[in-house]
């Protein structure tokens, strides 16, 4: 009876021990898939010699084709990745598509990054990772001259009509409060800000140095920025797969190198009139009550 029970007691600690074994081999496979996920990344990006970037080629100042030329993609986020891929001895390949395609892409690997003014929030970086910001900016909106669209408040969104893309921040606020977004694919500013102009639509939400850019560049239209509407401050960035924490590493090196030598704030000034790289002093509201 004694030899029988040392027998279980013997075979259930092998059990034991086996099953611990498994589940300690399990943990570390998983790790090591993990961090062969990491790896291959950007093994296969140094391997192509190409960092294929997603952009939209018709947000202006940001990504946008010189004079109408399709041989000339520039914008501060399109020079700003064209240097980070220089510095990583890599080819820029960029394709374009509309933003609300962008992540969809990013995330099926038919790109390896976006950049389109793409900002960083919670929700996103759930799913993605991404670099460390190259621009810092704030919310604020297009309306009509005569009367501020009838807009004085974030409050008064309600049963207006907001111009963009569906997956934005900015639409994201336009529907918290009230307003109806009027989407257009990948369209080029003169459609969104025409339509506030015509009255089609209301406003367009957008960042403060889009913004800013697209009424200068149509003085015929009887929009401006709103007066007082400063809300949502924003951080920039290149926005890549969760797992390409290497590729991430590599990015953020360059942009801190981009950071010291001046090269960001030289980008910025070109393409903004201020250095919009850099965090401003002005005290900019939070919204409460939106998941971004």
């Amino acid at each position: 009876m004694k030899k029988s029970y040392i027998l279980l007691l013997t075979i259930f600690l092998v059990i034991i021990l086996a099953a611990c074994g498994s589940s300690e081999n399990t943990k570390t496979a998983k790790e090591k898939d993990s961090a062969d996920k990491q790896d291959k990344t950007w093994e296969d990006i140094k391997e192509s010699g190409e960092l294929v970037i997603g952009t939209s080629g018709t947000l202006i100042a940001s990504s946008y084709y010189e004079d109408d030329n399709k041989d000339e993609l520039t914008g501060f986020d399109v020079e700003v990745t064209r240097e980070i891929a220089k510095r990583l001895d890599l080819k820029p390949k960029y394709e374009i598509m509309g933003i609300d395609g962008m992540m969809p892409a990013v995330k099926s690997g038919r790109i390896d990054v976006a950049a389109n003014d793409i900002e960083i929030t919670d929700k996103r970086k759930k799913q993605f990772a991404f670099s460390d910001p190259y621009k810092y900016s704030y919310t604020t909106m297009v309306v009509r001259k005569e009367d501020n669209s009838g807009i004085e408040k974030l409050e008064d969104l309600k049963g207006k009509k907001a111009g963009g893309g569906a997956t934005t921040v900015y639409s994201q606020i336009a529907e918290h409060f009230g307003a109806e977004v009027v989407t257009y694919g990948n369209a080029g500013n003169e459609a969104y800000l025409r339509d506030v102009n015509n009255g089609r639509t209301d406003t367009v939400i957008n960042d403060y140095y889009l913004a800013k850019f697209g009424v200068e560049g149509f003085p015929d239209f009887d929009i401006h920025l709103h007066p007082t509407i400063k809300v949502n401050p924003t951080e920039t960035a290149v926005i890549m797969p969760k797992e390409a924490t290497v590729l991430q590493e590599k990015i953020n090196e360059a942009l801190d190198e981009m950071h010291k030598d001046g090269t960001l704030t030289k980008l910025a000034k070109k393409f903004y009139n201020e250095d919009a790289s850099k965090k401003s002093d002005e005290k900019i509201e939070e919204i409460e009550g939106i998941e971004f």
